[in-house]
């Protein structure tokens, strides 16, 4: 008698470890086919670019755009594409604001100087916008670029600015005080169509002491086209008919300053704008 009951409580045991036993082992297959499947798409949709920036649909979770985002893009609604001839009428149309890449279109006389808006010095920091005066030769005075655009109301603004604050201004700087000029022309003349130019390039050769590179230029450019896409404005490209095979500035285009453009540098500049019109 005792000896069966030995004999079933064994039998009872054995079987109980056999059963968790073949358990376990399908568990751990069961885990591991889960495991294998890949996790939802959450990875694929928020990537870690090389400066440890997050990305979300190609806009950095801070709320910027990057900056190679607009670099290299084609004809967009933002970007002015290749159009027609507009002819020298469209050119005459014009008021540019700028720096000092923007007064040599006075000083060769490329446009008259009245098509040309810069402070008397011949440039004009971005950062400095809403504290400077331009040369207002309409009537020989010196006013705010706002009061400018308000007396004036220009058809057409072209702005070409930033060649200096790429040196010392970061994304963050940049994009604020180019947004609040270009809005502060939009609330001076609603009806002013702006264009916001691209930095043009600076020769192979030009000192990376100063601060100023076309790697930084290349990038302050996306940021400019990023700023037309949320203001509501056009961007143009033109520092494209200006870049040598190296996505520097061609030295036939340029001054002994290796940063300003010449004559023929300019020429190839408003040929762009004639046949890149906004229509």
């Amino acid at each position: 008698m005792n000896k069966a009951k030995s004999d079933n409580r064994y039998f009872f045991w054995s079987a109980s470890i056999i059963i968790c036993a073949i358990l376990s082992v399908f568990a751990l297959i069961f885990s591991s086919c889960v495991s294998s499947d890949p996790k939802p798409a959450e990875s694929s949709d928020l990537s870690e670019p090389a400066d440890g920036t997050a990305q979300v649909d190609g806009e950095n979770t801070d709320g910027t755009t990057p900056a190679n985002t607009h670099s290299n893009a084609g004809t967009t609604a933002t970007r002015l594409g290749e159009t027609e001839d507009m002819g020298q009428e469209y050119i005459d149309k014009f008021v540019f604001l700028g720096d000092s890449t923007t007064y040599g279109l006075r000083a060769y006389n490329i446009v008259p100087a009245s098509q040309v808006w810069t402070p008397k010095s011949g440039t004009l920091t971005l950062s400095l916008w809403e504290a400077a005066t331009i040369d207002f030769t309409d009537n020989g005075t010196e006013i705010s670029i706002k009061d400018a655009v308000a007396a004036k109301k220009p058809e057409y603004l072209l702005i070409t600015l930033g060649v200096n604050g790429v040196s010392f201004m970061g994304e963050e700087t940049f994009i604020q005080s180019y947004t609040g000029l270009v809005k502060a022309v939009q609330e001076a003349n609603p009806d002013t169509k702006i264009i916001l130019n691209s930095i043009y390039p600076v020769t192979s050769v030009y000192p990376e002491s100063t601060g100023i590179t076309n790697a930084k230029i290349e990038a302050a450019n996306g940021w400019i086209e990023s700023i037309a896409a949320d203001c509501g404005v056009k961007y143009l490209d033109s520092a494209s008919v200006l870049k040598d095979e190296n996505g520097a500035l061609t030295m036939s285009y340029c001054n002994d300053e290796k940063l300003h453009l010449n004559t023929d540098g300019f020429d190839k500049v408003t040929n762009y704008i004639r046949t890149h019109g906004w229509q």
